[in-house]
């Protein structure tokens, strides 16, 4: 026996791969900061038996360990452990007040990594590994999204790292880039004073659905493959970044033109 650990799980991207991985016969521990919306996805998965949930913050080493222990008495242990807990802010640095810049990057990369060494003595033992939710972001600058920006690519640098040194214990890592998708992460952004932003994002592309992306996902992981991403043009937007940096720019800067205003 074993589980699927993910964070995040009461909503979007995260709820959408516990319903893939629940389907799919595989216990799940969910964790999520939303004690009633966790209560709910638990009702809604219908099998006590191979549900088990808790609340609490993520970045919260205590609450961490919870979580690892819960999986070890439930089920015996994590398997596999999904990162996807994670908040995004829209904001200028200039007017971004520093702590929210530090609760963007404690939840978005250093959570997630710590999470991750909390269950590696799981994850050896059952030959499992971590899906990491990245972002398109971090691979290219985005105008309103510096610390987001700055977790992903720290969150996709951290992990490459720690496939390359765990893949001889058997451990892997898959690291997923949605590009936009419709989930509650935007519509809880931050603004510069850690209040809820107070303008639309701005986005590129058509969105996609949460579903979309966790299936694609599922398949990715049981194709043991490195990376999934989103579509054909966030893919075609990191490349530009590295080819023509300053053709991105310009093209960014018009497309999120609306963050300078803010």
């Amino acid at each position: 026996m074993s589980a699927i650990l993910i964070t995040g799980a009461a909503g979007g991207l995260g709820w959408a791969l516990a319903k893939v991985f629940h389907r799919h016969g595989e216990n799940i521990v969910l964790a999520d900061l939303n004690a009633a919306a966790l209560a709910e996805r638990v009702a809604q998965l219908g099998t006590p038996e191979r549900v088990a949930a808790l609340a609490g913050d993520i970045a919260d080493s205590t609450h961490q360990a919870a979580l690892v222990t819960l999986a070890r008495e439930r089920f015996g242990g994590v398997r596999v452990l999904i990162n996807n807990a994670g908040i995004t802010h829209r904001s200028l640095l200039k007017k971004t007040e520093m702590r929210v810049l530090s609760q963007v990057m404690r939840v978005d990369w250093e959570a997630p990594l710590a999470l991750a060494l909390q269950c590696l003595p799981d994850l050896r033992r059952g030959q499992g590994g971590i899906i990491n939710i990245g972002s398109m972001a971090g691979w290219m600058p985005v105008l309103g999204r510096a610390a987001y920006c700055a977790a992903k690519s720290a969150l996709a640098q951290s992990f490459e790292v720690l496939r390359c040194e765990e893949q001889r214990h058997g451990v892997h890592v898959l690291m997923a880039y949605p590009s936009f998708l419709d989930t509650p992460i935007e519509q809880h952004a931050l603004g510069f004073d850690g209040q809820p932003a107070r303008h639309a994002r701005s986005m590129v592309g058509k969105m996609k659905s949460a579903e979309w992306m966790a299936e694609r996902i599922h398949a990715a992981w049981l194709a043991r493959r490195k990376r999934v991403y989103s579509d054909r043009l966030a893919v075609f937007g990191s490349l530009l970044w590295r080819i023509a940096p300053d053709l991105y720019l310009r093209i960014m800067m018009k497309k999120f033109a609306v963050e300078l205003e803010q």
